[in-house]
């Protein structure tokens, strides 16, 4: 079996094309979870990333730590990158890293150069602890320990998950997340184990596609509302468009939807509770043998027997399943034509995939000499690569840019911080004035003393920006 790295990112926002990873933790692990290496790093802020008042104070990253840091952004990337190399091929694991982390890691790669892939790709797989602990709670109950929020739903937040059970944890800082992500898969590997086992099984893509499609029938969970719900269900079909598996909950009868013509199914499937599910094979399912059945009052009553008689009809009926084909393919060409055509940025366009033989020249530009890299840049067909190379050299050695090229990296990244629209994509000086006023308000009410100290210091930093972009 593989090793793991289990990994967290602080950030300078929650926007994933937008923000900038400020700190970096990972540790490497063999298959029974004992500490092989580890790594952590901080940079500062580049050029053009206004950070979230409320980023800061969460990870409680002064502006002072922000200045004192001498690594670069890019640097900090490229170190990382290389440790993974070191590690060889792997399972990255994370603290809902998969809605979080992962892309935020993908286009930090992708704007810095690197290939975003990295942690799919190559052997390397990818599973979110935080489906995992969800899973272990559902099928076997009080695995984890958890709090209670106002609605009476479990929590699973980090910070009050690791001392209720009994894990140290220093929160919020990249390299004690990483830790206490470690600790609480220690005690689900122990006492959920099947559970754990079963995760490795689809922590690829591929794999758990195939597991998707050839079980008859099977568990799997969502969380919608606050709640774990499991479903039983089926196999119908991949998304014609998006290639998700699309399958039927079997505590549904299916003889009642397996004739109907297609316009009154469209209609039907619209309705609540779903027939069809989206089981997300890129998103680490925990899927679970249909055994667990009789934990699920209303799966339990129709019985495995049953159950079992309705997915063969599913599955047996191959024109149900060009139906919904046809159905889905029909909603996301509508959808397509419905959405904005607005023009989108270079850091927005991760998934317009460049030329293979880009990708094949990204490891070159790092290995190049900066006085060469512009031209370098030239090796590359796709026009986003010159772009973001270009940017590397704003940040990182501006005087080997020609004059015209800065002026207008320069130019942009001042309009953008500096603009007043309330709708731009990416955060600017004024929108966290904006938040830093708010927050005092809500800290003030709450007599948050320390928040309130914090927030003027990064109100200080902020004037700091923004008399620099200013002057500029």
């Amino acid at each position: 079996m593989s090793n793991f790295v289990f990994y967290d990112f602080e950030t300078s926002s929650s926007n994933k094309q937008w923000g900038q990873i400020i700190e970096v933790g990972a540790i490497l692990v063999d298959d029974q979870l004992n500490e092989l290496d580890r790594f952590e790093s901080r940079s500062r802020l580049s050029p053009g990333i206004i950070p979230e008042a409320m980023s800061l104070i969460v990870t409680k990253t002064s502006p002072k730590k922000l200045k004192e840091t001498n690594l670069s952004h890019y640097e900090m990337v490229k170190q990382f990158v290389d440790k993974l190399k070191t590690w060889g091929k792997v399972t990255f694991i994370g603290w809902n890293n998969i809605e979080f982390d992962q892309i935020f890691w993908r286009n930090t790669l992708f704007q810095n150069l690197q290939y975003p892939f990295t942690s799919t790709t190559n052997g390397n797989k990818e599973g979110d602890l935080l489906n995992l602990a969800r899973a272990a709670n559902l099928y076997y109950p009080n695995t984890l320990k958890n709090a209670i929020n106002k609605k009476g739903n479990l929590e699973y937040k980090l910070d009050t998950m690791a001392p209720l059970n009994g894990i140290k944890h220093a929160a919020h800082t990249a390299i004690g997340d990483c830790g206490a992500t470690l600790e609480i898969a220690k005690i689900i590997k122990k006492k959920a184990a099947s559970v754990w086992d079963s995760s490795l099984l689809t922590s690829n893509k591929d794999e758990s596609l195939k597991i998707i499609k050839s079980e008859k029938l099977f568990c799997a969970n969502e969380f919608y509302y606050g709640k774990v719900v499991p479903f039983v269900q089926t196999f119908v079909c991949q998304h014609p468009i998006y290639q998700w598996p699309k399958t039927f909950d079997l505590k549904h009868d299916p003889a009642i939807y397996m004739d109907m013509p297609v316009q009154t199914l469209k209609e039907e499937l619209k309705k609540a509770p779903k027939v069809l599910r989206t089981c997300r094979h890129n998103k680490h399912p925990i899927v679970m043998n249909p055994s667990y059945i009789d934990q699920f009052e209303e799966y339990k009553l129709i019985g495995i027997n049953k159950l079992t008689k309705r997915a063969e009809i599913v599955r047996k009926n191959k024109k149900f399943a060009e139906k919904v084909e046809l159905i889905l393919r029909d909603e996301a060409q509508e959808k397509a034509e419905t959405q904005s055509q607005e023009d989108i940025c270079e850091e927005e366009s991760l998934y317009n995939f460049p030329p293979p033989e880009d990708n094949k020249a990204l490891a070159g530009f790092h290995d190049t000499e900066w006085d060469k890299k512009l031209l370098y840049l030239q090796k590359f067909k796709d026009k986003r690569f010159h772009y973001f190379g270009k940017k590397l050299l704003y940040q990182e050695k501006p005087d080997l840019l020609p004059k015209e090229d800065y002026d207008e990296i320069h130019n942009t990244i001042k309009k953008r911080v500096l603009s007043t629209s309330e709708n731009k994509k990416w955060n600017t000086i004024p929108r966290t004035y904006k938040e830093i006023d708010d927050l005092r308000i809500k800290f003030e009410k709450n007599k948050e003393t320390e928040k309130l100290k914090m927030l003027e210091e990064i109100n200080v930093y902020v004037e700091e920006l923004e008399k620099a972009y200013s002057r500029a």
